[in-house]
Formats: structure tokens, C-alpha cells, sequence
């Protein structure tokens, strides 16, 4: 295809085209939502529409299978923040691409058509599969590198909102996984029976291995990702974890200084004849409370200074 045209075609003349050039690249754009009685997308186009009467229909689950001379499939694909679903048909003269809406996917895959200059319509149809995956390995990407972006902003500060970032990096890629996943095994299952046919050819074999060692990649960079999310959760409960045992450390601390307090309330709290008789003078009260108040506090202070306790407490603040 460095020589190929593009143009917007109707659907009659993409039907007329269909079943006379030697190979065409059709990109479909249907409407974003679908009518109750809207017509097939296969049999507008004059395909089979018994076999491929799912082909544009939306809400479609992930498919890969072969019809004869025909390869159909489902193919999962990362826009932006969401996931979009192509269906995609593949013979030996055509390669039909529907999409809902408007699809940047479509437009990247010709330019790199042009750029790739495929030799056969398989190679093009496996250039296509290749591409898709490429939009999920950029996107475990991105999400691992802002996951370890947000681990390290963690220990230089921790703040609130990086709980909910990391939340957002959790689910998204949970839903990668989540849509990758089972669109690789229904073609993994199909090129499996392939290989074991005689008739497949070499060429082809090679072209299948290549897409399932691909796809492995992007599975183990899609579970990096969700990983890397886990550790930044436990990093951030470790962070947390740390900062409440020194708030309880300090708390304990001071209750240490102020238990003498406590005591001497509740010991001169208590109404028996001793307390009365031995203990009614004001300067054995004073004596008593600010004196056993600061010889423990004074104790407290030595032993918190001679101590790691001191230190650790003076860099945690």
C-alpha cells in the first residue's frame, strides 16, 4: 500500500467495490447507538449475513473464528480512557474494519499500512491484531509508570489524593486485564486448531507466533501494572501504619508524664480516717502532688533522652 488511495465510499458503491477490486481496506463508521430495526452490516455490504450476523452488531463479546475463507473477530482495543470493541473480517481480497463512532484506531492502522506495506491480506490482518495490542501494552504502561510516579511522591510526602489516584490505576487496570484477557484466549484457541492443520502455511505459523508471544508480553506488562498498584497500596498502609504508631507512641508518652496526676486524684479522692486525720494538712498535699509530679517527670525526661526513644520521636517531628 504505499500507492493506495483513500476515499469515503457509500455503502453501495463499498458493496460494488467489494466484490470487484483486488484488495480493499474498508473502514466502517456506524452510528453510536443502534436502531431496533436496523439492517445487518454484512448483509448491506452483500457478505454472508447467515455467518456474520453479528459483524457491527454492538454489544458483541470477544470472537475470533474462521468462516471458510473468512476470518472473523472482535478485537478489544484502548481509546483514550475507555474500551472500544472493533470487529473486524478479514479475506483473501478485503479487510473490513466496523467500529461505533468515531475510531483514531482506524485512522493510525492506515497510516501504518503505508508505512508497513504488507505483501498478503493475512499479514495485513495480523498487522491489525498486532496494533490492537500495542494500544493495551502503551496503556499498562503508562499506568505502571504513574503507579511508581505515585509510590515515590508518597515518601517524599503523603497526601490524601494519592489514595484515590491509585484507586483509579487499580481499576483501570483491572478493566485492561479484565478485556484483554478473554479475547486472547478465543484466539488463542483458534490459532492453535490452525497450526495443528497441514494446510497452514509457514509463512503464517510464523505470523501466529509472533502474535502470541505479543500477546504474552502484553499480559505480563497489563499484571506489572496491577503489581505495581498493589505495592503502592501497601506502601501507602505501611506510611500510614508508621505515622499512627508514632501518634500513639506520643500518646503514651504523655500519659506516662501525667499518671502520677491521675493517681494522686484518685488517691486523695478516697474518703477514709487516714485521709482525714494523717493527710490534712496543705503542704503535705502540695508536697505530694508537685513534688511526686516533677521527680516523675524529671525521671521520665532521662530516661526518654538516654534512650532510641528521644531520637525517634525528635525525627518523626
Amino acid at each position: 500500500m504505499p500507492d493506495a488511495a483513500t476515499t469515503r465510499l457509500s455503502v453501495a458503491e463499498a458493496r460494488r467495490r467489494l466484490a470487484l477490486d483486488p484488495f480493499l481496506l474498508l473502514d466502517v463508521e456506524q452510528p453510536a447507538e443502534e436502531g431496533p430495526a436496523d439492517e445487518s452490516l454484512a448483509h448491506r455490504l452483500g457478505l454472508d449475513a447467515r455467518e456474520l450476523a453479528w459483524f457491527g452488531r454492538k454489544g458483541e463479546s470477544a470472537r475470533a473464528e474462521f468462516l471458510g475463507d473468512l476470518a472473523g473477530f472482535v478485537v478489544p482495543v484502548v481509546q483514550g480512557g475507555r474500551i472500544a470493541h472493533l470487529h473486524v473480517l478479514a479475506g483473501e481480497r478485503y479487510l473490513v474494519v466496523s467500529h461505533r463512532g468515531r475510531a483514531r484506531f482506524a485512522e493510525e492502522l492506515t497510516a501504518h499500512l503505508r508505512r508497513e506495506n504488507p505483501h498478503d491480506a493475512v499479514a495485513t490482518l495480523f498487522l491489525v491484531l498486532q496494533e490492537a495490542l500495542a494500544t493495551f501494552r502503551r496503556a499498562a504502561v503508562a499506568a505502571l509508570l504513574q503507579a511508581e510516579e505515585l509510590e515515590d511522591d508518597m515518601f517524599a510526602q503523603r497526601r490524601p489524593e494519592q489514595i484515590y489516584r491509585l484507586s483509579h490505576l487499580r481499576r483501570r487496570a483491572a478493566l485492561l486485564h479484565h478485556s484483554l484477557l478473554p479475547y486472547l484466549q478465543v484466539v488463542e484457541e483458534m490459532i492453535t486448531r490452525r497450526m495443528m492443520s497441514s494446510d497452514f502455511p509457514v509463512e503464517r505459523q510464523r505470523l501466529a507466533q509472533e502474535f502470541q508471544r505479543a500477546a504474552r508480553l502484553v499480559l505480563a506488562d497489563i499484571e506489572s501494572s496491577q503489581e505495581a498498584t498493589r505495592r503502592a497500596f501497601a506502601s501507602y498502609g505501611s506510611l500510614v501504619a508508621g505515622e499512627q504508631n508514632g501518634v500513639i507512641n506520643r500518646l503514651a508518652i504523655v500519659s506516662v508524664i501525667f499518671l502520677p496526676l491521675s493517681f494522686l486524684t484518685g488517691f486523695f479522692g478516697m474518703n477514709f480516717a487516714f485521709m482525714t486525720d494523717e493527710l490534712e494538712s496543705r503542704v503535705v498535699f502540695w508536697l505530694l502532688a508537685i513534688g511526686l509530679q516533677a521527680a516523675v517527670l524529671l525521671v521520665s525526661l532521662y530516661v526518654l533522652h538516654r534512650t532510641r526513644a528521644w531520637r525517634r520521636l525528635r525525627d518523626e517531628t
